[in-house]
């Protein structure tokens, strides 16, 4: 089982996530790529909470395929273009998320590979075998 560390003399998390975890000796490690918000059918939703919830969809399959689920992961990094993304961001975010809550990471970035594209999604997950 995963241990999540939270000391009293570091400020509490500013949202859903824990400061740290740790993860059990012997654990399947998985990491993922950066997801953008693009469907298999080439669509990019044009705002960043449709773009965001299909990160976490891809991110959803890969974890299945794996044999996981959003419930063994360990650390999420979160991209946005623009702060005035984080909001509706972490919202999608703390729909995925499952206890125990990942560390997490949210950085603004100056764009990626397409200008229409907002938002990328990476995770680190870690299951007991």
């Amino acid at each position: 089982m995963k241990q999540v560390f939270n000391p009293p003399s570091v400020r509490k998390p500013f949202g859903q996530y824990n400061h740290g975890l740790l993860v059990p000796p012997g654990a399947s490690l998985l990491v993922t790529s950066g997801q953008l918000g693009i469907g298999a059918d080439d669509v990019i939703p044009p705002d960043v909470e449709g773009q965001a919830a299909l990160c976490f969809q891809a991110i959803g399959a890969i974890l299945e395929e794996a044999g996981m689920s959003f419930a063994d992961v360990i650390r999420i990094s979160g991209f946005v273009t623009r702060r005035e993304d984080f909001a509706p961001y972490m919202a999608v975010r703390d729909r995925f998320t499952l206890e125990p809550k990942p560390v997490s990471t949210l950085i603004i970035v100056g764009g990626f590979t397409r200008p229409e594209f907002l938002v990328e999604v990476e995770v680190t997950a870690a299951k007991s075998v």
